[in-house]
């Protein structure tokens, strides 16, 4: 049975998760998983295709970054698959672990982008230290300090940090901080 994986990470990508249900339909995928989640974040559907799936079965996902994080993320997945007699497709690559020369690919591949992500961050590293260097880094501004003001006078107002932090649309550890910042000062 192929069993298809699609995942998007925002609500706001629905046209490349519909993009990538349409071609697992279209290759006859009889069960079908997706979600719209981080790939860092819990991915339920993924935990409950991976639990579906038996041996024999195929899954079945169009690109590679839709299923795995990273080489180890997707090593473990495959042991997994293995295991339990499951082999990967991955459309866009070509690639079914269900052959021994789409086992070989799959490896080369996923080393090839863990190789590609390293460079990317190494490049991303240089780039914030010259600029930082240069005085033209300054990071993210910092939200909740500009919102001090407003922390305080809802704290006052006996709000919980949750409703403040929910109202305001920051952390409720930024709030503890502010709060706690504030009554520091005014000791």
């Amino acid at each position: 049975m192929l069993v298809g994986y699609a995942r998007t990470s925002t609500l706001e990508q629905a046209a490349g998760l519909e993009a990538q249900v349409r071609d697992l339909q279209t290759l006859g995928c009889e069960r079908l998983f997706q979600e719209q989640v981080s790939s860092v974040g819990d991915r339920p559907q993924l935990a409950a295709a991976l639990a579906y799936v038996r041996d024999g079965d195929t899954l079945v996902v169009t690109k590679l970054d839709r299923l795995a994080r990273s080489v180890t993320h997707l090593g473990q997945i495959l042991d997994g698959l293995t295991a339990r007699g499951v082999a990967l497709r991955i459309l866009s690559l070509g690639v079914d672990t269900a052959t021994p020369t789409g086992k070989l690919m799959l490896n080369v591949l996923g080393g090839v982008a863990q190789f590609e992500r390293e460079m990317m961050l190494e490049r991303q590293r240089e780039g914030i230290a010259k600029a930082k260097a240069a005085g033209l880094y300054k990071g993210r501004k910092p939200t909740a300090r500009a919102k001090a003001a407003e922390i305080e006078v809802l704290a006052a107002e006996g709000l919980s940090m949750a409703a403040i932090a929910a109202r305001l649309g920051i952390g409720k550890g930024s709030v503890h901080r502010a709060i706690g910042k504030a009554r520091a000062t005014a000791v």
